[in-house]
């Protein structure tokens, strides 16, 4: 079955997942975070077959997510870097996590822990808030839609 080409949607969700929507990309954009950078890495790491990963990775790049640079160390292999667009995705990352946690462990399940790199000490939970600084809700929030937008 064809995919299809929601690059054109009025929805910002849509078109995003167009770009980033498969699992193995979320997969690969959190390696890369996560400094998993050469090819060899994230295949051992994913375990994805080399064909799955190539075309994941040239979609990235080709959608500006990724970009490719010398490797770091001097050799002659290359890595994946997030250009800026893709450093975007990190509160995206951090929102599935967070969710994870909270819906798929059991209480006393270990699963890994975000931590803030100079303290040591766990990241606090995303929250989506008002200008005046407010937490949101789902219900504290509603869609206007293009097509409202455009009434005479």
């Amino acid at each position: 079955m064809k995919r299809k080409n929601l690059s054109k949607a009025e929805c910002p969700v849509a078109r995003s997942l167009d770009v980033i929507g498969d699992w193995w990309s979320l997969l690969i954009i959190r390696d890369v975070l996560d400094g998993i950078n050469r090819f060899s890495a994230l295949q051992k790491n994913l375990g994805i077959a080399r064909s799955m990963l190539t075309t994941r990775l040239q979609d990235l790049v080709d959608h500006g997510v990724l970009e490719t640079a010398p490797a770091s160390d001097g050799t002659a292999y290359q890595e994946y870097v997030l250009t800026e667009m893709g450093h975007g995705l990190f509160p995206v990352i951090v929102a599935l996590r967070q969710w994870g946690e909270d819906n798929l462990y059991q209480p006393d399940e270990q699963h890994s822990v975000l931590v803030e790199t100079q303290t040591g000490e766990p990241v606090t939970r995303l929250e989506l808030r008002s200008r005046e600084n407010r937490v949101l809700e789902w219900r504290d929030t509603t869609i206007r839609k293009v097509s409202s937008d455009l009434k005479p």
